[in-house]
């Protein structure tokens, strides 16, 4: 499959032209570091982008002060990575290897440079995209999870670090590793813990909390103003984002759970155009998020707004799930939709021990060898079958219908009646979750009559809802809750909703084709309303 920044080896040697380092040094300033200084930590708040002059920086271990990676940044290089174009926090300590000289550049002065030298930019975005997928690949995290296995509360930051491409690692309690970093830490050892960068152990692990680490879940100034707001970072969103940046718009984009949204959880997207091998969700939106933050789009997550209000200036104010709130003169709403909970006993008790509502590398590595359920019979079902055969013993496919002919594309429906890991059973229902801590059996009711099956994970992917609760008194719905946009909402575009300034792009939209394509083709289009709406052309 199509992966962005596949080649580290060759791009993180990639220099910059001598017309760009010249650039460098007019903006820039020179800086001097002793053997053994540490220049930056994990958590410190990337202010700045380092060009290495002489000398030598290595990545460093923030556990045992060790030197994390073999290759290191001499000279003609550059100290950076991907969170520098949000304005989020090092993930990695950095080290003097030996006296070192530097050109810094403030963040904000390095961006405007990017801004008008398209050479330098690729260049530079090029290598920060290979260096995230080392980290992600080569487990080069400061963020540290242990007992994952036993902790529901770890395992919801595990997810949360996956799908936000957030570099971490996962040691089960009692390991060597989780033993070793215990005794750096000096924190108990027969427990759960996330620790970020030796000196900071989160208690009470929660996703908002890593992300604030991370520099994901910023700190708006009050009432602080944009030119619009997206909500929601799925494939409509995130193309959304691309072309608000790109036409000049200062756009913010929240998303309650992670980038990517439904497609992100997709391991495998074969249909989208210019990906002939298939790509996944994941990879394909994270593709989208970098180049909208090329352009400046800035993401928070993860964020949810409880309330919006239209001013009496006709602009928008959002409140968070935080209390923070955002104004904006126009809202593009790109919360897609959510797999419903079914209703099961105890359903809820096992979500996240053995219940989810993704199929991806996260989750799969609590099913290897083992049998799994996936509930549903569109192509997210069908995908997430298809990727969980390769780690499963055997994965079992419930539909309540007697056909997959209408819900899903006819190459994954064939692959699943192909593959002898994947069994299929039509009309076929759960009803009753069998465990204590994690699930360990379903009883499915069939035609047949009611059977139990050992079963380590059940994957929900059926029924979805559209996230409009907080939309219900702004703009006009349909019976099922899907925003309504165009003739029908009085709207002088596709796109345009009940109410001026607010547009709807992608799965949320009433009528809209539930596809990755269509959705970003939507959020591309939307823009050109949203920026004449912004400057009154509108």
């Amino acid at each position: 499959m199509e992966t962005i920044g596949h080649d580290l080896r060759e791009m993180q040697r990639v220099p910059l032209a001598s017309s760009h380092v010249a650039q460098i040094k007019e903006r820039g300033q020179e800086a001097f570091y002793p053997a053994g200084t540490l220049l930056v930590r994990p958590g410190d708040p990337v202010e700045r982008f380092v060009y290495v002059e002489d000398g030598e920086i290595e990545v460093v271990n923030a556990f045992t002060g060790e030197r994390l990676v073999p290759s290191t940044l001499g000279p003609t290089q550059f100290m950076a990575e991907i969170s520098f174009l949000s304005g989020g926090s090092w993930s990695m300590a950095m080290r003097a290897a030996r006296d070192t000289r530097t050109i810094e550049v403030p963040r904000d002065a390095m961006l405007e440079l990017m801004a008008h030298v398209p050479e330098m930019s690729d260049i530079i975005i090029t290598v920060l995209a290979a260096r995230r997928r080392r980290q992600l690949e080569g487990h080069d995290a400061s963020l540290v999870l242990i007992g994952e296995e036993a902790d529901r509360g770890v395992r919801r930051v595990a997810s949360f670090a996956s799908r936000n491409r957030l570099p971490y690692v996962s040691y089960a309690i009692g390991s060597e590793e989780a033993l070793a970093v215990a005794t750096n830490c000096a924190v108990p050892n027969d427990r759960p813990v996330v620790i970020f960068g030796r000196d900071i152990v989160v208690t009470d692990p929660t996703p908002p909390k890593v992300a604030k680490l991370m520099g994901l879940n910023r700190e708006f100034v009050d009432d602080e103003a944009v030119d619009v707001l997206i909500v929601g970072a799925g494939p409509a969103g995130v193309a959304a984002a691309v072309y608000a940046g790109a036409e000049g718009l200062s756009a913010l984009v929240v998303d309650d759970t992670a980038i990517g949204g439904q497609a992100g959880t997709s391991s495998r997207i074969e249909n989208y155009m210019g990906f002939p091998t298939g790509i996944s969700g994941a990879d394909l939106v994270w593709r989208g998020e970098v180049q909208a933050m090329k352009f400046g789009t800035r993401f928070a997550m993860p964020l949810r707004v409880e309330r919006l209000d239209r001013l009496d200036d006709d602009s928008f104010c959002a409140t968070f799930d935080t209390g923070q709130r955002v104004r904006s003169k126009a809202v593009v709403v790109a919360t897609g939709v959510q797999y419903r909970r079914l209703p099961i006993d105890r359903l809820e008790h096992f979500e996240g021990a053995g219940v989810y509502y993704a199929a991806t590398e996260n989750e799969a590595r609590f099913c290897r060898d083992n049998h799994v359920i996936v509930i549903g019979g569109g192509n997210s079902a069908g995908q997430a079958a298809m990727y969980l055969s390769r780690v499963a013993d055997h994965v079992r496919v419930l539909v309540r219908g007697v056909s997959l002919a209408q819900s899903m594309s006819s190459y994954l429906s064939s692959r699943l009646e192909a593959d002898p890991a994947i069994s299929i059973d039509y009309g076929a229902e759960v009803v009753a979750l069998h465990g204590d801590a994690a699930l360990e059996a379903v009883t499915i009711r069939t035609p047949a009559g009611e059977h139990r099956v050992a079963a380590c994970a059940l994957f929900v992917m059926v029924g979805a809802a559209p996230n409009t609760g907080w939309l219900a008194d702004l703009v006009a719905l349909d019976g099922k809750g899907f925003v309504v946009t165009g003739r029908e909402a009085g709207g002088d575009s596709p796109y345009a909703t009940s109410c001026r300034g607010i547009f709807a792009v992608g799965d949320v939209r009433a009528g809209s084709v539930k596809r990755v394509a269509s959705s970003v083709g939507e959020g591309s289009v939307v823009i050109s309303k949203v920026w004449s709406h912004v400057n009154g052309d509108g």
